[in-house]
């Protein structure tokens, strides 16, 4: 399969602009899951900008809101 890192890129919600992963979903995602986090995309926009990407702060987050 293709990467669509330029499409990907047009809806990505991360604010790590630096990051080398950016736009390449799936070294995001396994970057992330090595580290015990979730990618930036997966929260909110204040919560990703807390760069607090534990799993932990995503179930918290979510159960504020839901």
């Amino acid at each position: 399969m293709e990467c669509k890192r330029e499409d990907n890129l047009a809806e990505c919600t991360c604010t790590a602009v630096g990051c080398n992963n950016r736009g390449i979903c799936c070294e995001c995602v396994r970057h992330h899951r090595e580290n015990g986090e979730l990618p930036g995309c997966f929260f909110s926009a204040a919560g990703e900008r807390s760069y607090d990407r534990s799993i932990e702060n995503f179930v918290r987050l979510y159960n504020m809101h839901h």
